[in-house]
């Protein structure tokens, strides 16, 4: 038996808040390259391989960054465009915005936002799914502020 989960995210948002200062930063999401793969290492505290999903054919890796400083990755994703929705790989915030201590707040919110328009632009009508380790579902609600419902027998 499978089970799958039906998220609606509450608030979309294109902005990641300082945790401290509460100050708001404009987001970009756009294609990992080459060249990011130097920073996003296990050595560098990142838990998953990117270099992997990299070079995957059929995934899309995006980085989240903010507009003003478009060096810096705040966290990862890795998507494939299926049939008649986007499927979520991974999803990872840097290891500076892990935590009760991260920087900032909003990293997995932005990721999943931009999971769910590229579904709705590709004509799939907001859907997205993912496979989560049972422990996370309730973390995934309270820090996205998602609502599940179980499917048996889905994705």
């Amino acid at each position: 038996m499978t089970k799958g989960l039906n998220f609606v995210i509450d608030k979309l948002t294109n902005s990641i808040e300082n945790r401290i200062t509460r100050d708001s930063f404009t987001t970009s999401i756009i294609h990992l390259t080459r060249e990011d793969l130097k920073t996003v290492t296990k050595k560098n505290g990142w838990v998953f391989d990117w270099k992997f999903e990299l070079n995957q054919p059929d995934r899309e890796v995006y980085k989240l960054t903010t507009t003003e400083n478009k060096n810096i990755t705040q966290g990862l994703m890795s998507l494939e465009i299926k049939s008649d929705h986007v499927y979520m790989h991974l999803v990872e915030s840097a290891p500076f915005n892990k935590g009760s201590e991260k920087v900032y707040e909003g990293v997995p919110g932005n990721l999943v936002a931009f999971a769910c328009r590229l579904s709705f632009q590709r004509g799939f009508e907001g859907n997205i799914s993912f496979v989560s380790k049972t422990q996370l579902i309730n973390h995934y609600v309270e820090t996205l502020g998602l609502s599940c419902r179980w499917k048996v027998n889905g994705y």
